[in-house]
């Protein structure tokens, strides 16, 4: 039974252009039950069932953050990547809004070095001791390499452990992403069109995953639960 809650969370999704997935010739087989119909060559998604979804993954939400847990987010598609950077930074979440960096989850111990040798350059950086410690020469090597690895590290500087959970914005695009997470038994929530495949998110948000005001909404509504679960 559809409540009062999930018709006006509808209302808004469909607002919002979420129902408009991909065309019947991307769509992947494991999203057939979320689509109601077609509308010249695209695909209609079933808004009742991804209202649903979206209070289902805001429960989520609200226990990690009850829990103290981690969440990384990750969303590089240039249309969204702004969004994805927002709505982590709003809760002081890590975030990846770019091209992932392999090995993130599956290499952490590597990457943390990275993340902890990035810090000593912006704390020398900061107390002006790169000057005293080196020559010219060495101080442009090592602002090099500093610039170097801001630009790939930049949103997971705060990360000291693999996150407890990753929030994706769109499964297909961010595959590296999500393959690492599955293959580390880290949960997914993840906002995903026709084009993916359900079976990559433990709590799928099926909806347009391209449309700015889509994502902008559902991440709105996910963090705002996040906080809801911070001040529990």
């Amino acid at each position: 039974m559809t409540t009062g809650t999930d018709t006006a969370e509808w209302k808004r999704l469909f607002d919002t252009g979420a129902h408009f997935a991909q065309v019947k010739s991307r769509r992947h087989p494991s999203m057939k039950p979320f689509l109601v119909g077609t509308k010249g060559r695209q695909e209609i998604i079933d808004l009742v069932q991804t209202a649903e979804q979206l209070e289902a993954s805001k429960a989520v939400m609200e226990a990690l953050a009850k829990e103290g847990k981690t969440i990384l987010f990750v969303g590089g598609k240039i249309e969204i990547a702004a969004l994805v950077k927002k709505a982590a930074q709003e809760i002081n979440a890590p975030f990846v809004a770019s091209r992932w960096l392999g090995g993130t989850i599956s290499n952490w111990s590597e990457i943390k070095k990275r993340v902890e040798r990035l810090a000593e350059l912006l704390e020398k950086s900061a107390a002006g001791t790169l000057a005293k410690q080196h020559t010219k020469l060495e101080i442009v090597k090592l602002e090099r390499e500093k610039v170097r690895l801001s630009e790939r590290l930049d949103g997971i500087t705060t990360l000291t452990k693999r996150p407890d959970a990753l929030l994706v914005v769109d499964t297909k695009y961010e595959k590296h992403a999500v393959k690492e997470a599955n293959d580390a038994g880290i949960p997914i929530i993840a906002i995903m069109s026709s084009d993916c495949d359900l079976r990559d998110a433990a709590y799928p948000i099926v909806a347009n995953d391209t449309s700015r005001e889509t994502v902008k909404f559902i991440l709105k509504e996910l963090t705002n639960a996040f906080q809801k679960g911070q001040t529990a």
